[in-house]
């Protein structure tokens, strides 16, 4: 076991570097020049103190300036990758990367970009959190049920309801639900996640923080519902045609015994990756649903960076997906070995 962990992280860095190698090749494609803007900027406050020429051989200057400061004073991409990783020295001689913990500058939200991101990622865990709660606590019952009642009114009943989540655009359960419950009904607010102007704290803060983000989440799950239940029932309905199955029930355990000890855990070992997946997935946000509901959480701020080109923003983001990938594959494998002990993950 030990061996493989430390085999599979060699292999994760290795991936790590890759990918972000390549992002970061992408991303210095994109019209942004940070050191251009700064110099611009400066230049601005002193052109009515200096002619046309010395506005040039200014400028010059101060672009120099920048560029070193930035590290951006060439063209090799390597160096300047190295350099934002913090493994090769800027024009002072220092290094100045992630390995240092400068992880850049948001000029948009004029901070360092962690702490931009760090409330961005707990919205985006809370809502995340519930809703895959909520999907998992109703899906895997479902799942089950719809499985030993095959073929049965109940099992045809729940596939067509979770099927109108699954062949209807977000966007449209979005806007239907919007509809309903905020504006005929009034359950729930149309969008934020507290109430303007609130200074409520303690117990009542919660309650307004989870008014305003159970719509969200019912949203989320009821979109969700129909791809994980209807795997759920088929794992369940090829984990109870295997061999040991009818076993187990010509040995006379209770059907229930049979279910959830021995059929569930059968079953468990395709689901493994969903579950793990939409575990870790929490941390990237919905792009579309935080858009419609205006909820401040990664895939808002992420689609915003796009939008203003906040370079910085975005590779640190594009990082943390990275590594949240890496480590949730990870994870799934070593799960796979504890559900299932025929697959020997040491090897």
């Amino acid at each position: 076991m030990g061996r493989y962990i430390v085999k599979r992280l060699v292999y994760m860095i290795f991936v790590f570097i890759l990918l972000t190698f390549l992002l970061f090749l992408l991303y210095q494609l994109m019209p942004a020049n940070r050191a251009y803007t700064d110099a611009r900027t400066e230049l601005a406050g002193l052109k009515n103190t200096l002619s046309a020429a010395e506005q040039d051989t200014k400028f010059q200057e101060l672009y120099l300036k920048y560029q070193r400061r930035y590290g951006t004073d060439t063209s090799n991409k390597l160096i300047l990758y190295l350099r934002w990783l913090g493994l090769y020295p800027f024009y002072d001689g220092k290094c100045n990367g992630i390995f240092q913990g400068n992880f850049g500058f948001s000029y948009q939200h004029n901070a360092a970009v962690v702490k931009v991101v760090g409330p961005a990622i707990r919205n985006s865990m809370l809502i995340g959190l519930i809703s895959e709660i909520c999907v998992l606590g109703v899906t895997i019952p479902l799942g089950i049920k719809c499985a030993v009642k095959k073929n049965s009114r109940f099992d045809r009943g729940t596939q067509v309801f979770t099927l109108i989540g699954f062949s209807t655009p977000s966007f449209i359960i979005y806007i239907l639900f919007i509809v309903f419950f905020c504006s005929i009904l009034g359950w729930f607010p149309v969008s934020g996640m507290k109430t303007p102007g609130s200074t409520a704290t303690g117990w009542a803060n919660v309650k307004d923080v989870l008014h305003h983000v159970a719509l969200p989440c019912i949203c989320l799950t009821f979109g969700s519902l129909a791809s994980i239940m209807r795997i759920t029932r088929a794992s369940m309905i090829d984990a109870l045609s295997l061999d040991c199955i009818r076993t187990a029930r010509a040995k006379g355990l209770r059907e229930k015994v049979v279910i959830y000890s021995h059929a569930w855990r059968n079953a468990l070992v395709p689901l493994v990756s969903i579950f793990v997946g939409g575990f870790f997935g929490i941390i990237s946000g919905a792009m579309i649903m935080e858009t419609m509901f205006g909820f401040k959480g990664m895939g808002l701020l992420y689609l915003n960076a796009v939008r203003t080109a906040d370079y910085d923003l975005i590779m640190f983001m594009q990082v943390i997906y990275t590594f949240i990938g890496l480590f949730s594959n990870l994870v799934s494998d070593l799960c796979y070995g504890l559900v299932d002990p025929r697959v020997r993950i040491s090897k």
